[in-house]
């Protein structure tokens, strides 16, 4: 399905500026929306001087300025690194609520699809492994990571009342340890930690035992899930992640493997609430939506590490 003009919000963030690209290729026309907090520099430099693309510099937990009509709105905008959350709080507990309300104020005016990105962070510390779609979670909804995942668990609500209440066409996505090229180094996460570390030749630091585990997806999968959901006229929720899980210390070994790197893995202390093990059933992404991931964790952190390795040589 090719919309013919989509609103993404979050479009300069990593994410976001893939997804912008993406449906650019396919012929949409495209406003991003985007307040620069968090986004990586140079995101959207492909896409910038498209004559279909439009950039809007504002704050989405303002009422959104973009002109009918438009028949798809894509929100993704959030601090989604914990070190970006972390350090805003309070502005990511707004993209959560007063964001999302105001972008599916725009879907429900001009009667457009709507797809929720939200977090495997739902999940919280989860219990049930892997995770489904119909598991509600194991969230400390006080300690320091909650801002994130109940701003997301908040978004998914109010997108799921606008359904029933008004009649939006809504749908959520429920992404998984997204990485690939294009994201910050600085931005905590641990794929672009170990790379630069292991680039640099620097101790990379892996938080606890390393025992903990994660699922990760590549960015263009990630990309082509939410385009296929937005697609698909199902409401979700709906898991979008890699189901090969792999634990954080096998990670940073692939890291060392790939790039040659000698330096060597040391621990630190483990993050409040880190969850212990995550891990998508993508039963229903498989069945209702044809999708599946394609890209290895081998394959994509090689990518990744290639496009870090050319930044630092061009610099």
């Amino acid at each position: 399905m090719v919309f013919s003009h989509a609103v993404v919000t979050g479009g300069a963030g990593f994410v976001g500026a893939r997804l912008c690209a993406k449906l650019l290729a396919q012929g949409t026309r495209v406003t991003a929306v985007d307040n620069f907090s968090t986004a990586p520099p140079g995101a959207l430099d492909p896409v910038i001087e498209d004559p279909r693309f439009r950039l809007l510099d504002h704050d989405v937990t303002k009422p959104i300025p973009v002109p009918g009509p438009v028949d798809a709105v894509f929100h993704l905008a959030s601090p989604a690194s914990p070190r970006a959350y972390l350090d805003r709080p309070l502005a990511t507990l707004r993209a959560g609520s007063a964001g999302t309300e105001n972008a599916l104020s725009i879907a429900t005016a001009q009667h457009a699809r709507f797809v929720l990105a939200s977090t495997s962070e739902v999940y919280g510390d989860p219990l049930e492994h892997p995770q489904r779609e119909s598991y509600w979670g194991n969230v400390n909804p006080i300690g320091p990571r909650s801002v994130y995942d109940e701003a997301k668990r908040y978004a998914e609500a109010l997108a799921s009342a606008t359904r029933r209440s008004k009649g939006t066409d809504t749908a959520i996505a429920r992404i998984f340890n997204t990485y690939g090229p294009g994201m910050r180094a600085d931005d905590g996460r641990m794929v672009p930690a170990f790379v630069t570390q292991a680039l640099s030749g620097a101790p990379l630091t892996v938080e606890g035992s390393g025992r903990q585990t994660r699922s990760l997806c590549y960015l263009d999968d990630t990309v082509a899930g939410l385009l296929a959901l937005a697609a698909s006229g199902h409401p979700g929720p709906v898991n979008l992640g890699n189901p090969h899980e792999l634990s954080v210390r096998e990670i940073a070994e692939q890291v060392l493997a790939i790039t040659g790197s000698r330096s060597r893995i040391v621990h630190v202390a483990a993050a409040e609430d880190d969850p212990r093990r995550r891990c998508p059933d993508i039963s229903l992404a498989r069945r209702v939506l044809g999708w599946t991931p394609r890209v290895s964790a081998g394959e994509g952190l090689r990518r990744t590490a290639d496009w870090f390795a050319a930044r630092r040589v061009a610099v």
